[in-house]
């Protein structure tokens, strides 16, 4: 009778437990057993896996084999278990040492000629080990650049069963035939999953990507654009088509900051478990931006799917921007789940399987027409378009979810001065990006002993006791709250966006020109404020 054990990661959403691999021979007819719980994909494993072995050079034990995955009462999906299972064969039979495997964590799918072959997930996966107090982790060779993210731990990539056997029993390590040049790496197929984007792509760099320059006119607009990004603050652009509402969403990821270390692992792992993480870039540096189609469906937009839920746009846009063109046109329940995650940051989806825990701290930026016909705010353009008709695609944003975003501009149509360029260029990309980052730079002075980054963060309950505005400069905003044009939620909010405003302005803390231009960018009354109050010259 022979034994041996070895581990793998079970994954579930972004979150990795850590499965113990243990395989059993016992002499009785020939069998191969798999418990614990797996999927289908993870049960076909038996056929993978015997094939691989064979294929290797190594034999196959003629006994009663039993392989258990625990614990057993988490669910296990995937081909990602073919390699452990594949070692703690090996192990039973003594082709290799027991010993050498038992505190190795295996990741990889195995092909019937014995290649290694990469799965999704390795970066979450070898997280989990990490928090496990496992060091050492062996993945296929093409993720092995994901896996070397975690610190302090030991990765070995491999090419092939072969090479794995080699290097457990110090024999010379076999070379494997690459693929042809200039042909695409078929390895790299289970990396990939087509059309799990959601139309995501990652935010290129500034100089690489739309500038804000290019956007003719729209001072107001651009203003609310640079807040939002200072501050981290939801944004609403409605306006008649035509006017640059796409063109300044598009633009906002590139005017947010550089990712830090611990953002970077945290999108990297998302995009890694979605199949949306680009070959050969295993770190996502930059905000990534996600913008669905209006027809996304509810799952597709918080996370969903058969069995245990896989990250929707919402996650796929953590740490970046989320960016909902033609915002009533998608359905009332879609719009509505969004509520949740942008109140907590993270998306916690149910199902029969198990529930999932998703991070989905994004930014959300939404456009609007006023109308079905989009013409309904401008003169003589001949909307037709009766009220209650225009009342009813109004209200497609309902009043709960219009509460929970910060910045509500009207964008003017473009004049005709603007459009030939005679009222001058506006600011590029990188200036605004560098305006940005010195006002997150002092929020996060004045919030470096705090569990908060951003101004957007910070609870209301501290935003009234702890960082106070000027005094008499909240005069405006409580007599909007007597009036109902404020509610508790929405004051937290303004006071959030005043300390934007006062981090782009240089100022220690909020004055009544601040909270007005808050005020006004929150309810779309004019205070008097100039477009361009408080900008450095």
């Amino acid at each position: 009778m022979g034994f041996a054990r070895t581990c793998s990661v079970a994954l579930v959403g972004v979150e990795g437990v850590v499965v113990e691999v243990q395989a059993d021979l016992e002499p009785g007819v020939a069998a191969f057993t798999l418990v614990g719980l797996p999927d289908k994909s993870l049960s076909e494993s038996r056929d993978r896996v015997r094939a691989a072995v064979v294929n290797s050079g190594a034999e196959w034990p003629q006994k009663k084999l039993t392989v258990g995955l625990s614990p057993a009462s988490v669910p296990k999906g995937g081909s990602g278990f073919d390699l452990a299972v594949a070692a703690a064969v090996l192990g039973a039979a003594e082709r290799i040492d027991p010993r050498a495997i038992a505190d190795l964590v295996l990741i990889g799918e195995l092909g019937l000629d014995g290649r290694v072959r990469p799965v999704r997930g390795v970066l979450p996966a070898v997280l989990a080990a990490a928090d496990a107090g496992y060091s050492q982790v062996v993945v296929p060779e093409q993720t092995a650049g994901e896996a070397s993210l975690v610190p302090g731990v030991s990765v070995l990539g491999v090419r092939s069963l072969r090479q794995l056997i080699a290097v457990l029993t110090d024999e010379p390590v076999p070379d494997e035939e690459a693929d042809r040049e200039g042909r695409p790496d078929a390895m790299l197929a289970g990396l990939l999953v087509p059309g799990a984007g959601i139309g995501t792509g990652l935010a290129a760099e500034p100089t690489e990507g739309p500038d804000l320059a290019d956007v003719a006119g729209q001072h107001r607009a651009r203003r609310a654009l640079e807040i939002a990004a200072a501050g981290s603050h939801h944004l609403l652009l409605s306006g008649p088509p035509g006017a640059g509402k796409t063109m300044l969403a598009e633009r906002l990821p590139g005017i947010l900051p550089p990712l830090t270390r611990q953002e970077s692992l945290e999108v990297t792992a998302v995009h890694s478990v979605a199949g949306i993480l680009p070959p050969g870039e295993p770190l996502v540096r930059r905000a990534p931006y996600c913008a669905p189609h209006h027809s996304a469906t509810m799952q597709s937009l918080v996370g969903g799917g058969n069995g245990l839920p896989r990250p929707g746009a919402v996650s796929l846009a953590h740490r970046g921007v989320l960016f909902l063109d033609e915002a009533p046109e998608f359905s009332g329940k879609a719009l509505d789940a969004l509520r949740q995650p942008l109140e907590s940051g993270r998306v916690v989806i149910a199902r029969a399987a198990g529930v999932v825990r998703l991070p989905a701290r994004f930014l959300l930026a939404l456009a609007a027409n006023p109308c079905p016909c989009g013409r309904h705010t401008l003169y003589g353009a001949g909307c037709e378009c009766p009220a209650s008709v225009i009342r009813r695609y109004q209200a497609r944003l309902s009043g709960p979810l219009l509460d929970r975003v910060d910045l509500r501009v009207e964008v003017e149509p473009v004049t005709r001065d603007d459009l030939l360029g005679r009222g001058g260029r506006g600011e590029t990309t990188v200036t605004v990006a560098a305006r940005v980052h010195e006002a997150r730079a002092r929020a996060a002075a004045r919030l470096a002993d705090t569990p908060w980054r951003v101004n957007s963060e910070i609870p209301g309950h501290e935003l009234r006791t702890r960082y106070l505005a000027a005094p008499g400069a909240l005069a405006t905003a409580e007599r909007d709250v007597e009036r109902g044009l404020l509610t508790a939620r929405g004051l937290d909010r303004v006071l959030r966006v005043a300390w934007t405003v006062a981090d782009l302005n240089g100022h220690g803390r909020p004055d009544s020109q601040d909270i007005a231009l808050a005020l006004e960018l929150r309810t779309g009354v004019a205070r008097g404020v100039p477009v361009g109050a408080g900008e450095p010259a």
